[in-house]
């Protein structure tokens, strides 16, 4: 398959994000009856073939009578990089492929526009990544990705050059990426870059726990994300298995640990130190995707900044908080002022941008 690469920038990203198949989120508010027709748990994140996804986008159109469907670039590691764009102004670019169709286009359209470098996305002949988003009344979302048929990024075709003069690598555990994952690890840390991973589901936890339990011993991740849920999965079967143990487990073998725990906060460590930081308390959640990645795109500024591990979470927190006032996991303008009256309330660094 031929690969069309986008023109070069001649300055590179501080932060790279790694995105082997450019995704399209389908976001919807939906009620109880739809999600009880859709097979797997709810609140998770399953995978969908392409007859699967049609069905679940058809019956949307019968259901939606709130809100229009919402069509944005998806995907954790977008989510994070167009974060660190957008509401904080620090350079970002993204890795991946995109397909020759509409989807693609929204992509390349959508990152573009957000201030992301997309020079390093490779345009492919095929169909781009999608994904449905489902949100019920309480913020919760059920996902339901569409991968299989989708063009992506191949590991030999990554090279040295996409590193080079970047800080960080941004990536999402994923085992079927898992090659693709490991070869831009190898450039990274050849460039000296440190590397970020979310370890994005409680499903994918479970179901190859041992490939990424072997990544993360290799001790090539330098921050590490985790939610509660997989947090839990990481450590099942063992005797101590709570967020605690988890935390005490990722901070072994990368240098920040980071474990979110939703209304609850989040817990972080650093070498020796770990703390403790409550949810940001002056917002209700409309939708909670977005929330993780988000946090991490304000974790990584504090870091870049050169923040504490109690402000960087704080950070985080409040830009986490922003993404789930409003559906999808792209902060709308109103919710970044939102988010920086509230830096500033905290004692925070606020960005220079967004006057």
């Amino acid at each position: 398959m031929v690969a069309e690469a986008l023109p070069k920038c001649p300055e590179a990203p501080l932060v790279l994000g790694l995105q082997p198949a450019a995704l399209i989120d389908n976001v919807a508010p939906v009620d109880w009856s739809l999600l009880d027709q859709i097979p797997g748990d709810r609140g998770g994140s399953i995978a969908v073939q392409k007859d699967e996804l049609d069905h679940i986008l058809k019956e949307l159109d019968t259901h939606i009578s709130v809100a229009p469907l919402k069509k944005m670039a998806g995907g954790s590691v977008t989510n994070t990089v167009r974060g660190l764009s957008v509401g904080f102004g620090v350079a970002t670019g993204i890795i991946g492929a995109y397909g020759d169709d509409e989807q693609g286009q929204l992509f390349v359209t959508n990152m573009g526009f957000s201030g992301v470098s997309i020079s390093r996305l490779r345009k492919k002949k095929g169909s781009t990544a999608q994904c449905v988003c489902l949100v019920d009344d309480s913020g919760n979302r059920t996902m339901r990705p569409c991968l299989s048929s989708a063009v992506k990024i191949q590991a030999d075709e990554l090279s040295k050059e996409d590193f080079t003069g970047s800080k960080w690598l941004v990536l999402r555990y994923a085992v079927l990426n898992l090659e693709v994952i490991q070869a831009a690890i190898r450039f990274a840390k050849q460039e000296g870059l440190s590397v970020s991973m979310d370890l994005a589901s409680f499903e994918m936890v479970r179901n190859s726990r041992s490939e990424l339990r072997q990544l993360l011993e290799s001790g090539n991740i330098d921050l590490c994300f985790a939610n509660e849920d997989e947090a839990a999965e990481l450590l099942r079967g063992e005797q101590e298995a709570g967020p605690e143990a988890a935390l005490d487990f990722l901070g072994r073998h990368c240098r920040w640990a980071v474990v979110t725990l939703g209304p609850k906060g989040c817990i972080a460590k650093h070498d020796k130190e770990v703390v403790q930081i409550p949810a940001i308390g002056e917002t209700v959640a409309t939708d909670a995707t977005g929330a993780g990645d988000l946090f991490a795109s304000g974790f990584l500024y504090g870091l870049i900044k050169g923040l504490s591990l109690e402000e960087c979470c704080k950070v985080g927190s409040c830009s986490g908080g922003s993404v789930i006032r409003a559906l999808g996991g792209e902060v709308t303008p109103e919710n970044w002022q939102w988010m920086h009256k509230q830096l500033q309330l905290k004692d925070l660094p606020v960005p220079d941008i967004h006057n």
